[in-house]
């Protein structure tokens, strides 16, 4: 029988099936940080029951980190006692943890695939809906709720569901400017938010193949943004020179064999999905959102729709647009680039290469926030740090920040922020804040003009 890339991982962790219902899945890997991972700790106490796979937990602390001064004491109540709680976890059940102060500390879906914790043909959990990033690797990664990290803990297994198949091939040629962000937001905005409910996604097609990891990780990470439990992209040499030579990755022989295995986990010729879409990489262009959630996108030079109903009235009217209206030209007085979507390594160096030699409008503040601190000392290294200090902007620690309203980094109620991260829900970046979603070159670009502009514009001035 032909299998999918997805049929092939699965299958793999099957531990035992219940007769006609759901199946129970072997978790290699456990992602934990200090928002979601509490609840799961003191279940283990009360019932008496000890974590079953330590080594197979990774722990860090970044929703609730601040971006200044990590050196010193968390000024916010709650965030404190999160971060703390997640040490006295870590350290009474004998986790590893990468907390503040520590290499290696960041946020998870950025730090793990760095460290070389996300190998191919793994499964990954973790108690966030945004380890649909891992799947960028040939991984079935998803996110959990607490009480399903409580089952981790106890029996590195799961009950679910086997979910169904998608697969999208973009094939073609992307145009100068248009990011893998772009790719996904363009995808999510032909499909809706709730295509994906139900599915696995595979993503497959030139667009992908020609990818850096970094990319791939983008488009798997807003996977979950279409309503998907995951989506996964096959790996290849890419993947395998990404992985090799990496902390914790296997070694020398060890990973020849790894790599051989990893070969056989492409789709079969032929392997059938549930549901399929193609698409044609000419007519992707880099693109906005201008509503309250992610699918609400468009071409960044083009009209707001003029659709009606009542969901898109109230969400026109928190962002305060009209329908049928241009966005270029609007006044942005704050720009995040940053967020376990677009805080890698290769997003600030697509944004320094745009802003260099160039100075931010007086109108905008712009935060610039790694994703861990090895890209921080990356930045650095390549005096990228230069680069946007230089031009005004700020260069915070590792951390969340500005993706959600969690910490400390939150944009004032009705400013606008053009954003890297994943969602633009109201009051997502702090209460009244008011999100467009981008890529990380067109954040760069609105921050350097002061309002929305066109790509093509700004690249061929």
């Amino acid at each position: 029988m032909k299998k999918t890339l997805f049929d092939k991982v699965w299958d793999a962790h099957v531990v035992d099936t219940v007769p006609n219902g759901p199946q129970i899945l072997y978790i290699d890997k456990h992602l934990i940080h200090e928002v979601t991972s509490p609840q799961a700790f003191s279940e283990l106490r009360q019932r008496n029951i000890p974590l079953f796979r330590k080594d197979q937990v990774v722990a860090t602390a970044d929703h609730n980190v601040p971006t200044l001064n990590q050196h010193l004491p968390i000024t916010d109540a709650l965030s404190k006692k999160q971060v703390e709680m997640l040490s006295k976890n870590c350290e009474e059940f004998g986790v590893e943890l990468y907390g503040l102060g520590h290499p290696y500390q960041g946020i998870v879906h950025v730090m793990a695939p760095e460290l070389g914790v996300t190998q191919p043909g793994m499964t990954m959990v973790c108690g966030d809906s945004h380890t649909s990033t891992h799947g960028a690797f040939g991984t079935i990664a998803f996110g959990i709720g607490t009480s399903q990290v409580a089952q981790v803990f106890a029996s590195q297994c799961l009950l679910l569901q086997k979910p169904k198949s998608m697969r999208i091939t973009v094939n073609g040629d992307l145009a100068p400017g248009v990011l893998p962000k772009d790719v996904i937001l363009y995808i999510i905005a032909q499909l809706g938010t709730n295509s994906g409910t139900g599915y696995f996604v595979e993503y497959a097609g030139d667009v992908f193949e020609n990818m850096s990891m970094e990319g791939r990780m983008t488009v798997c990470n807003m996977s979950i943004e279409m309503g998907a439990r995951g989506g996964m992209i096959a790996p290849d040499q890419t993947t395998f020179d990404y992985v090799k030579g990496r902390e914790f990755a296997p070694q020398d022989e060890a990973f020849d064999k790894k790599v051989a295995y990893w070969k056989t986990l492409p789709t079969d010729e032929g392997a059938e999905f549930d549901q399929e879409y193609q698409f044609d990489a000419a007519d992707i262009a880099p693109m906005i959102t201008f509503g309250t959630n992610p699918g609400m996108g468009i071409k960044i030079t083009e009209n707001v729709p003029t659709t009606e109903d009542a969901s898109f009235e109230k969400s026109l009217r928190y962002m305060g647009f009209e329908r049928g209206e241009s966005l270029l030209g609007k006044p942005v007085n704050y720009i995040f680039i940053g967020s376990c979507t677009n805080a890698r390594i290769e997003d600030f160096r697509v944004a320094a290469s745009f802003i260099k030699g160039k100075q931010k409008a007086d109108n905008v503040t712009a935060l610039i926030v790694p994703g861990s601190q090895q890209v921080a000392k990356q930045i650095e290294a390549e005096g990228l740090k230069t680069v946007f200090e230089e031009a005004g902007f700020q260069l915070r620690q590792a951390g969340c920040s500005a993706c959600l309203g969690m910490n400390e980094d939150k944009i004032p109620a009705g400013e606008y922020c053009v954003s890297t991260s994943n969602r633009n829900f109201e009051g997502r970046q702090g209460q009244g804040a008011r999100t467009l979603l981008a890529s990380p070159l067109v954040a760069a670009i609105t921050a350097v003009e002061g309002k929305i502009t066109d790509v093509a514009t700004a690249l061929n001035a």
